[in-house]
């Protein structure tokens, strides 16, 4: 038996993996209205999921929504205006493409460093070293 016949019979035996997606999943944003706040209540684990201060990720809300926020001390961030789940999902996303996920090989093994004044996001996967997206 040569070695393209083991290969082929090799596969044929293997069980077939589906993959279930991204290991690097952010939840949704869980956001409801209360007055004129909009209390984004898994804030927290959503931070947590990113792997960064919290601080910058709510300062980054504040810029892309045009609002002013703060984190209760319940750990939830409290928005001024009426905004909506799919708008506060999207500020999410742009912020994991900006500072998270790696433009290089498009894993979250990030980290956030400075190089020169300049903030940088440093892949500690693949070794690259990037201009954040903003």
């Amino acid at each position: 038996m040569d070695y393209d016949d083991q290969l082929e019979k090799a596969l044929s035996e293997s069980p077939d993996i589906e993959s279930t997606g991204s290991r690097f999943e952010v939840p949704d944003p869980n956001v409801r209205p209360e007055g004129n706040m909009t209390v984004f209540e898994n804030f927290q684990p959503v931070v947590a999921k990113l792997g960064r201060d919290e601080s910058d990720v709510l300062k980054f809300l504040q810029t892309e929504l045009g609002t002013s926020g703060q984190i209760d001390e319940s750990g939830r961030a409290r928005l001024t205006g009426d905004f909506r789940q799919d708008r506060i999902a999207r500020a999410v996303e742009e912020y994991t493409e900006a500072f998270v996920l790696c433009p290089e090989c498009g894993l979250p093994d990030t980290r956030l460093v400075d190089e020169r004044g300049t903030r940088m996001l440093k892949c500690d996967a693949c070794g690259a070293l990037s201009p954040t997206g903003r």
